[in-house]
């Protein structure tokens, strides 16, 4: 949900990792540099030196770097931790030259005045800014009021596959960017939806969001819809809004032209691995439309090669789909890790040299032929062989979802039990039950309710964490 989110640390351990010089050798030979170091605040040390420390160390030898590492570790009174405390102790005690910050701990952080700000360096031509992806120094900027103050390496998102040849056989009009969820839900709806549930066509996979409940939300958050106010302890779920949501919802799934089972379900043994390549209905070319990321082009082109006269083979990609009031923005797409700069670093340089080449073009060139669910922040290395719309996953402008917003504001334990408050009801109104405007009337008090007798946060002790270190937040 948020990217750095409730990482505990109980003794957080601080190891130096001393790199011997190296040399690219030839022309990419790494000039001759003054000692320094750095401090760097990762998930943990081995998955530091994974994914950036060794391509960062080969051409920057000079640089010796320290890796705060974070452990979790869950316990009976997990509840009574106050994690931003936690949070904030560790960066104080430990102060790392380069923070990995969610996005709100960015804008927490840059009001504190505890960032360096990086205009100067997304400004500098050298820095290339025209090669990111539209819209991420906007949206950096938003989070710090104004100024850049972190930066991504990478980032997730999910577009709309689809399969052409079932499009063209049945006479529909192909999927276009920028489509809203009804106009998503109105194609899928003009697929048939006779025959056997192994032999026939969907119009739509949704994957794990097609449960009632669940599908409202993804949908409510594509409208920048939120459920409740976590400042003013507000439940906000009963308006007009989210009835058209949900009511956007059911008729999609009462519709019959959603696959609702998990395609990556653990099936009985004896499978094949050719089996397991088609379990997934839209790679096995059953699927009209299907929300899923990255990932899934890989999956995609194994099983064409593997299993050719069974595996779909004339697809493509669209955008996600968007709020009609705002058709070139998204809050679909993540930034996990957001590195910024301490104010206080002594190493300020190579804060910035570090930074810059972590989302620079060569890194993006380096990481590019990695297949982890998510691309590099350079748009010159999203590329596909078949000249497919790779432009889906990033010609949407990233934007802040409403839906978690102040997150840490709500009262203990209010949000799993408002989940399951909102499941039971809306499964209330796909089992004929109750209509809509009974289940959001009865969410609406019964949520309230919960908001005002949620415990609210006990008195904190000053942390006393073994090895003197803190509690990091997810």
């Amino acid at each position: 949900m948020k990217g750095f989110g409730r990482i505990g640390l109980i003794g957080a351990l601080t190891m130096s990792v001393v790199l011997s010089g190296c040399s690219l050798g030839g022309a990419g030979s790494p000039k001759e540099a003054e000692s320094t170091s750095l401090k760097v605040m990762y998930y943990d040390e081995r998955s530091f030196f994974s994914q950036l420390g060794m391509v960062y160390s080969a051409v920057h030898p000079e640089v010796d770097i320290t890796v705060v590492t974070q452990q979790r570790q869950m316990g009976p009174s997990d509840e009574e931790i106050d994690w931003k405390a936690e949070f904030d102790k560790f960066v104080a005690e430990e102060q790392p030259d380069i923070l990995m910050l969610s996005p709100d701990q960015v804008t927490q952080y840059a009001e504190d005045g505890k960032l360096l700000e990086l205009d100067a360096l997304t400004e500098d031509k050298a820095y290339k800014k025209e090669t990111l992806i539209p819209g991420l120094l906007d949206y950096a900027r938003e989070l710090g009021g104004g100024k850049v103050y972190g930066l991504p390496t990478n980032f997730y998102s999910q577009v709309i596959y689809y399969n052409k040849d079932l499009f063209n056989q049945h006479g529909i009009p192909l999927p276009e960017d920028r489509m809203s969820w009804e106009k998503v839900f109105e194609l899928a709806q003009r697929f048939p939806t006779d025959g056997a549930k192994d032999k026939r066509v969907y119009g739509l996979s949704l994957g794990y969001n097609s449960e009632f409940f669940q599908l409202g939300m993804m949908l409510g958050s594509s409208q920048n819809l939120n459920m409740f106010n976590p400042t003013s302890k507000q439940v906000t779920i009963d308006t007009a809004a989210w009835k058209k949501v949900f009511q956007t919802a059911l008729s999609g799934l009462k519709s019959g032209a959603l696959y609702t089972d998990d395609p990556f379900a653990s099936s009985s043994g004896g499978q094949t691995y050719e089996d397991h390549l088609l379990r997934d209905p839209f790679v096995a070319g059953k699927i009209g439309m299907k929300l899923e990321g990255s990932f899934l082009m890989e999956q995609i082109k194994e099983a064409q090669k593997m299993v050719p006269d069974r595996a779909i083979q004339n697809w493509d990609m669209v955008t996600v789909p968007v709020n009609p009031e705002s058709p070139d923005e998204s809050n679909n797409i993540s930034f996990n890790q957001i590195f910024a700069i301490n104010s206080k670093s002594v190493n300020i340089e190579a804060a910035k040299e570090f930074i810059s080449y972590i989302t620079g073009e060569d890194y993006a060139r380096v990481v590019s032929k990695i297949q982890n669910g998510g691309f590099p922040i350079r748009t010159n290395y999203l590329k596909d062989d078949s000249e497919r719309n790779m432009k889906a996953f990033y010609s949407l402008k990233p934007a802040q979802s409403n839906m978690y917003k102040d997150y840490d504001k709500l009262p203990q334990d209010f949000y799993m039990n408002f989940m399951t408050i909102a499941q039971e009801e809306l499964k209330s109104v796909y089992d004929d039950k109750k209509s809509l405007d009974e289940a959001l009337a009865s969410l609406q008090t019964r949520g309230q309710q919960a908001m005002e007798q949620a415990p609210k946060p006990k008195e904190k002790k000053e942390a006393g964490v073994a090895g003197g270190s803190g509690v990091v937040n997810p």
